[in-house]
C-alpha cells in the first residue's frame, strides 16, 4: 500500500472510539512526542490526545496505542 492510501486509511480509521480519535492521530503524536521529548509512552500519547479517557476507560484503545508504539519501535530500530 502506498503512503498515501496508508495515510487516508489512518485518517478515517478510529483508534478511540468513545473521543473519534483517529490513528492518524495518534501516529503523528507518537512521532512528535519522539522528536520533542524523546521517549515516548502510553501515557504521554493518552494525555496529548485524551485517548483513553472515554466512557471505556480505555479498555479498547489502550491495546492499539500500545500496537502502535511498538510498531513505530520496530520502524525506529529498523532505520537505525
Amino acid at each position: 500500500m502506498s503512503d498515501t492510501n496508508q495515510e487516508v486509511l489512518d485518517k478515517y480509521t478510529k483508534v478511540c472510539i468513545c473521543r473519534a480519535i483517529s490513528r492518524y492521530t495518534i501516529k503523528k503524536t507518537i512521532e512528535k512526542c519522539a522528536e520533542t521529548q524523546g521517549v515516548v509512552t502510553l501515557e504521554k500519547v493518552q494525555k496529548a490526545t485524551l485517548a483513553g479517557s472515554g466512557s471505556c476507560g480505555g479498555r479498547r484503545c489502550t491495546p492499539k496505542i500500545i500496537e502502535l508504539l511498538e510498531e513505530y519501535q520496530r520502524e525506529k530500530e529498523q532505520d537505525s
